[in-house]
């Protein structure tokens, strides 16, 4: 019996994300959130196990199933009924996100905004993704009192 099924795979994703985001929301300008929350650690860990389920569909001679993504949504439901292609998505959603948060921690690092004020957005970044983006954009224009589009 594998212990890399695919279950396993998601549900130590799932709770290995977890101590990554406390440490951004109660603890986010410390040296070891800054060591392991805003470096390569985690983006690192879970490309590891993109790259190992992409090479499992590489095996299955499936690879091609993730072109599916681009025409249109039939394309995309049947490409998330393949459990190894939904997989690799959410693993990618979960870095994606936390990647979104390690900069929401920062930039509110550069402007002066006050902790306890960044961990709704915070929070709904984990939740949502971009929701929590667009609420820290609000308060990031609250507080340095200039709407920046680029940064």
């Amino acid at each position: 019996m594998s212990l890399l099924t695919n279950e396993n795979i998601y549900l130590i994703a799932n709770w290995g994300v977890i101590p990554f985001w406390l440490l951004l929301i109660f603890f986010p300008y410390h040296q070891i959130t800054n060591f392991f929350a805003q470096s390569v650690i985690a983006p690192l860990l879970l490309g590891v196990c993109y790259a190992y389920l992409t090479y499992i569909i590489f095996l299955e001679g499936n690879i091609f199933e993730a072109f599916e993504l681009y025409s249109g949504l039939d394309g995309l439901y049947s490409m998330f009924a393949n459990e190894l292609l939904l997989l690799i998505f959410w693993l990618h959603f979960l870095a994606i996100s936390l990647f979104a948060g390690s900069w929401i921690v920062r930039d509110s690092r550069k402007y002066l905004i006050p902790k306890v004020i960044t961990i709704p957005s915070l929070i709904l970044t984990y939740f949502t993704g971009p929701i929590g983006i667009i609420i820290y954009w609000f308060i990031r224009i609250f507080f340095t009192k200039k709407i920046s589009f680029n940064d």
